[in-house]
């Protein structure tokens, strides 16, 4: 018994199988999409080089316009979010950063995980097609007549092996894709959490190293950072 003549005589024994393993190729395909065209930015070396000599020269409305042109870049927005918080206190910052940094890795890290359930449960399918096509064979045989009982029994154990193949051809590409996805995603949160590391030190230089630079026209310079630290009390 071929595969296809498998399917055809057997079409609601393994339409579970087909079903889980259409769910598994609409799961990647819009997993790699996602993961290799929409949230990674071609360089990102680049993109914070970028955002580093407009929050420099004290243009942030053109750097959060350059993350809003990145609408769909995690790094992006997480960037974005920092710089909305500029001129608020260090901690504000931090934890928009860190809210930020949290949501988007829960949109990179999404429904990959049911690529693994998709293959665990297209395996049992299959197991369970196999026990379901033996017993089919044994009750077969025990009531059909001596030269016919071979014949039975041999449909019977194709039945079972075609059931355990096509459960384990939905199940083996699932983990594969499941490793590969898992590793992509792994690495644009990390590419996240460094741009925010990267973001707050761009944010720490402006407006606390940067400013200690300029010359300091009333007072000393230690009068001018005390008043700097009051009013960013006031602003929280």
């Amino acid at each position: 018994m071929g595969l296809f003549e498998f399917l055809q005589n057997h079409f609601m024994h393994v339409m579970p199988i087909l079903i889980a393993g259409g769910f598994a190729v609409a799961i990647i395909g819009e997993r790699v999409h996602a993961l290799f065209v929409v949230y990674p930015i071609r360089n990102t070396g680049r993109f914070l080089d970028k955002i580093t000599e407009l929050v420099a020269g004290g243009r942030t409305a053109e750097a959060v316009a350059l993350c809003d042109e990145n609408k769909s870049k995690p790094a992006a927005q997480v960037v974005k979010q920092a710089l909305l918080r500029a001129h608020q206190p260090e901690p504000i910052i931090e934890h928009g950063v860190a809210a930020a940094v949290g949501e988007w890795s829960d949109r990179i890290q999404r429904r990959t995980g049911f690529l693994a359930t998709i293959a665990n449960v297209a395996t049992l399918l299959g197991l369970f097609g196999t026990i379901l096509g033996l017993i089919q064979s044994f009750q077969a045989v025990g009531h059909a007549d001596a030269q016919q009982k071979s014949e039975l029994l041999a449909q019977g154990i194709a039945t079972a092996m075609n059931a355990t193949m096509l459960g384990l051809g939905v199940a083996i590409p699932c983990m594969v894709a499941f490793a590969f996805l898992v590793n992509r995603a792994n690495r644009l949160v990390a590419e996240t959490e460094h741009t925010a590391i990267r973001t707050l030190e761009i944010l720490k230089v402006r407006f606390y190293g940067f400013e200690d630079e300029q010359p300091v026209e009333k007072g000393t310079k230690k009068a001018k950072l005390a008043l700097v630290a009051g009013s960013g009390k006031e602003a929280a």
